[in-house]
């Protein structure tokens, strides 16, 4: 997928808007999709981007989460780790599928279909760079930064 044009997209945020795609072109962005809010790799994730999130902005990349989450749920995980960051609510898997992170996995021996943890980082003509798929969560975020401070 590096190198190809994401198709603009509007998914319901954190902060009582929406977040529409194409007008964030004026800087780099990191869509970071985890499965589920308050869990425990899903909290680390988002606790380390939290962190380094003004290193981000010092590079010109804004960061924004992503999952299947309602709002409320989204509301809740924003305040109680006090992200700097919108979290986007897919509850239609619309951006889910346009980046074709729904997989089968295996969770307590049963299969159930949910989202594979994956980043993407956009360059300002909405252009993936680089992406990451099935990865874990701890130290990935710093991992992000390191690929977002070469562009």
């Amino acid at each position: 997928m590096p190198n190809q044009a994401v198709t603009d997209f509007t998914l319901a945020a954190t902060g009582g808007a929406n977040f529409t795609l194409y007008p964030i072109r004026t800087k780099s962005l990191v869509i970071f999709f985890y499965p589920k809010d308050n869990t425990p790799g899903c909290t680390t994730e988002v606790q380390q981007f939290r962190d380094l999130y003004s290193e981000f902005q010092k590079a010109d990349c804004e960061v924004v989460g992503l999952s299947r989450d309602s709002i409320k749920s989204h509301e809740n995980f924003k305040s109680k780790f006090t992200l700097p960051f919108e979290l986007l609510s897919d509850t239609e898997e619309t951006v889910c599928n346009l980046f074709g992170v729904i997989k089968q996995k295996k969770m307590y021996g049963k299969d159930v279909r949910g989202i594979e943890r994956s980043t993407f980082v956009l360059d300002k003509k909405g252009n993936i760079r680089k992406e990451w798929r099935g990865l874990k969560a701890d130290g990935h975020a710093q991992e992000v930064l390191a690929f977002v401070q070469t562009l």
